[in-house]
């Protein structure tokens, strides 16, 4: 059994759209965000990859998996899928996270009744106590708490200035906003979310 992260990690839920993706982050150990898409803070402990319906009745719907973040990098699509030099999105820049050792959860979380989450932040805590999605959504005020993390490590990795990162939950975009459960769609479990990431 995987040992979870601890209470104070981090954590980036993502969507995982196949099981070669799967495969991706299993065998090769990296997972891809497109930059056009991606988060505004990627600088987190820890990756959760929600499976979405292609993994079948018995895998889908759910987190089962989740890895340790050990870095990224700006490259291009066809950087990472050399085989695939004339996909349309060949040239678009991709964050490639690098990760560790896949690891299984002993019992997953299951979505209940979401549909999908293309990215959600979360911390170890509530990570390590969730049966369902929703048990992952963090609330006021240990919301805004956990923006001045992520705002603080974007901020010591590089990632932006302070100007770029608002001090308060209340002056994000809602984009960001949603990512940390903040918008109704979270806060609404029978809401689903419609967005798919691009591949």
């Amino acid at each position: 059994m995987a040992a979870n992260p601890p209470s104070t990690a981090l954590i980036l839920v993502c969507f995982l759209p196949t099981p070669r993706d799967m495969e991706i982050v299993r065998l090769l150990g990296w997972y891809r965000i497109p930059l056009r898409t991606a988060p505004k803070v990627i600088a987190v402990d820890y990756l959760a990859f929600y499976q979405s319906g292609s993994f079948g009745k018995s895998h889908a719907s759910r987190i089962e998996n989740f890895a340790e973040v050990q870095g990224h990098e700006l490259t291009t699509r066809a950087e990472l899928f050399r085989d695939e030099p004339d996909h349309p999105r060949a040239n678009e820049e991709y964050f490639k996270i690098q990760l560790g050792p896949l690891q299984t959860l002993s019992q997953p979380i299951l979505a209940d009744r979401w549909k999908r989450v293309t990215f959600l932040y979360t911390i170890g805590d509530l990570f390590q106590k969730a049966h369902i999605i929703n048990d992952l959504v963090v609330h006021e005020p240990e919301r805004e708490v956990l923006w001045h993390s992520l705002r603080e490590r974007a901020m010591q990795q590089g990632q932006y200035q302070s100007s770029d990162m608002p001090a308060q939950t209340v002056d994000l975009d809602p984009a960001l906003l949603q990512m940390l459960g903040a918008m109704a769609g979270f806060d609404d479990p029978t809401r689903s979310q419609d967005s798919t990431p691009q591949t």
